[in-house]
């Protein structure tokens, strides 16, 4: 069947059918509120018709975006932070050639990320490796004051006016923020650059399918359109239309709640293929910032196997019985490698010649889900066909209609993050920011 398919069948050591049974009725309650824009936080419930709403029109404006750099630069560094930077990461680590960065040439400009982190040595060396190139520069954010993009967009502003003068950097400049209030809004207006809008109903951690993840995936090479397809399929499976039977997402959210309430306060999410490891940072984000309020939630962590087996492995195995287990499970590798015969066969790998190296990660990966199962970890599978732009759009769709539900039966607000302030409060008041006198003085007395 070409979709995603969910697998619960392996939780049922944990809680039981009619445990799960008895929270349907919870669940179609917080569908309800999401639909009927009742529930906390429904200023923000754009993202619950993006894909449906997402026009070829605008889709065709973005590719016409993406032809200008990809004419025009051999590297383009989109600056942002959380979810202005991990949606575009992921898509584009997953559908990338693991060693596209190594080739030299490229059909499209390679792309890098600044605005994700304070590192002084990753800016210094992006800023090194970036004098005398061709690049190009997208600015995401709503208001254009967040710290960690703003330093970065201010050092690559800099560098690209200085290497090819300020009136030639402005076609090589586009933003995405707000659309009518902000920093970046008034720099945009000033100075004249191509933007993009982020609605103002969407959060940063819902925003992949919006100019925020479009432009950049658009620009590595990537069809957008099949992205978009894949989660506007998906938004027909998984919403107020649709019976709990049929809604993935409702079941999804429902088997998460009812292990979290058996005590499985901790959610791993684990993969059997590499280049999904930002697909796993995604939902980090996703997930954490959406349900950890009011002091619970389950706690997200990600893994990728078989490496981390070898590390987190025996934790997963005999540690402390607080954790269930997510895997993303991809039935078909783009590849093709038989691993070969050895006429010495010191390795002691000759049973396994002729053997695809893909039936050998699948076997290792049912292993683990059964030994997992065993040793008391309930397991659940999410299982993809392929890994392309269709079915990570699926993917993203599936994953945020999931979030919404269980954060509404977790009884929280999914759709804010007031935590993240208490760190940037303080970060202000140790920097001597301008109106944070009051809290500098508190905070050195603490020192």
């Amino acid at each position: 069947m070409n979709t995603l398919r969910l697998d619960l069948s392996n939780i049922y050591n944990v809680v039981t059918r009619a445990e799960v049974e008895a929270l349907k009725p919870e669940t179609e309650k917080s569908i309800e509120k999401l639909f009927s824009g009742k529930g906390p936080g429904n200023d923000y419930l754009g993202w619950l018709t993006l894909p449906e709403e997402t026009t070829e029109s605008f889709l065709t404006d973005i590719q016409n975006t993406a032809k200008i750099f990809c004419a025009e630069c051999d590297y383009v560094v989109s600056i942002g932070i959380g979810g202005s930077y991990l949606g575009a990461k992921a898509v584009i680590e997953a559908l990338s050639d693991s060693f596209e960065s190594y080739k030299s040439k490229h059909d499209c400009p390679i792309m890098l990320f600044a605005g994700q982190n304070i590192g002084e040595d990753y800016l210094t060396e992006m800023l090194n490796f970036l004098k005398g190139k061709r690049f190009g520069i997208i600015n995401i954010s709503k208001s254009g004051t967040t710290t960690e993009p703003a330093i970065a967009f201010r050092f690559l502003k800099k560098l690209l006016e200085e290497q090819v003068g300020k009136e030639a950097a402005k076609k090589l400049i586009v933003a995405i923020t707000d659309e009518k209030k902000g920093a970046l809004r008034t720099l945009v207006n000033k100075e004249g650059y191509k933007s993009y809008i982020i609605p103002d109903n969407v959060g940063g951690r819902f925003s992949v399918l919006t100019p925020v993840g479009l432009l950049p995936i658009c620009i590595a090479g990537f069809d957008i359109s099949k992205l978009i397809k894949g989660a506007r399929d998906m938004s027909h499976s998984v919403g107020l239309q649709n019976s709990y039977e049929e809604n993935l997402s409702a079941q999804y959210a429902t088997a998460r709640n009812a292990l979290y309430r058996k005590g499985k306060k901790i959610e791993i999410l684990a993969n059997f293929h590499p280049k999904l490891h930002y697909i796993g940072e995604w939902w980090k984000q996703l997930f954490g910032e959406s349900e950890g309020k009011d002091y619970k939630g389950i706690f997200n962590a990600a893994v990728d196997l078989t490496t981390d087996l070898h590390s987190m492995g025996q934790w997963i195995q005999e540690g402390e019985r607080s954790i269930f287990e997510t895997v993303i499970s991809i039935d078909a590798p783009n590849h093709t490698l038989n691993i070969p015969s050895d006429e010495e066969n010191l390795d002691g790998l000759n049973y396994l010649a002729g053997k695809r190296v893909d039936e050998v990660n699948k076997m290792a990966e049912l292993g683990t889900r059964l030994a997992h199962v065993d040793g008391g970890v309930p397991n659940i599978v999410i299982r993809l066909p392929q890994l392309n732009e269709y079915y990570i759009g699926q993917l993203f769709y599936f994953f945020e209609m999931a979030v919404g539900i269980s954060g509404y039966m977790l009884q929280v607000n999914p759709f804010n993050q007031p935590g993240v302030e208490a760190y940037k409060n303080n970060m202000f008041a140790l920097l001597k920011k301008p109106g944070y006198e009051k809290e500098t003085e508190q905070i050195l007395k603490r020192l």
